[in-house]
């Protein structure tokens, strides 16, 4: 028996669209479980445990983590970033379930907004519904460059530090197409919903 029916994994790829896919259900009166949010909760919840692990340089002038140091570190240091994530994930991981159980209990659809699902797809293979956000890479690469101001070479860099936006396509149970503009995802979208609220 599937464990979270009512549940829907919402991701994509960088620049894909996915924030504001989110924000849209969002305003439609869903619950979104956010877990980029968890995991900056928990950030803060394991700071004891960090600091142990990569020293106090990591920290701001008001004692806080600062996200962009501790990056600095573990992604360019692969068994770093790896002790970080045994830190955090299971506690993530326990969270999300967490606060999923009790949006399963009002048997109403929810949303489970997880950027990297499909990288990290054995953690979390209890949900079983997917959808992708999709745009194809060019165009990925396009919006990355306008909004985060990288030359190309970045921007490829950055979207290729992810699988595949087409093998995403591929292993999604339901694609929401973002590859027009915005109206064109708000049709996209609701589409998406009529299909899912037609099942639950």
């Amino acid at each position: 028996m599937q464990k979270f029916p009512n549940a829907y994994v919402i991701t994509g790829s960088i620049a894909s669209g996915k924030s504001t896919v989110v924000n849209l259900l969002k305003e439609r009166g869903f619950s979104v479980i956010d877990a980029d949010l968890i995991a900056h909760e928990q950030l803060e919840i394991c700071k004891g445990e960090i600091v142990r692990e990569f020293g106090e340089q990591i920290l701001d002038e008001a004692g806080k983590i600062e996200r962009k140091k501790l990056g600095a570190i573990v992604f360019n240091e692969p068994k770093k970033l790896k002790n970080l994530e045994q830190i955090l994930h299971p506690k993530i991981k326990a969270e999300i379930f967490f606060i999923a159980s009790q949006l399963e209990s009002l048997g109403q659809v929810y949303f489970v907004d997880i950027p990297l699902f499909f990288e990290k797809k054995e953690r979390y293979a209890e949900f079983k519904n997917v959808a992708v956000i999709y745009a194809p890479k060019e165009l990925l690469l396009s919006r990355l460059m306008s909004r985060n101001a990288l030359n190309l070479e970045d921007a490829k860099a950055r979207v290729e530090l992810q699988m595949d936006i087409e093998q995403k396509k591929k292993m999604a149970k339901f694609v929401i197409d973002n590859s027009g503009d915005r109206e064109n995802l708000e049709l996209e979208l609701e589409k998406f919903l009529k299909q899912i609220c037609a099942i639950s």
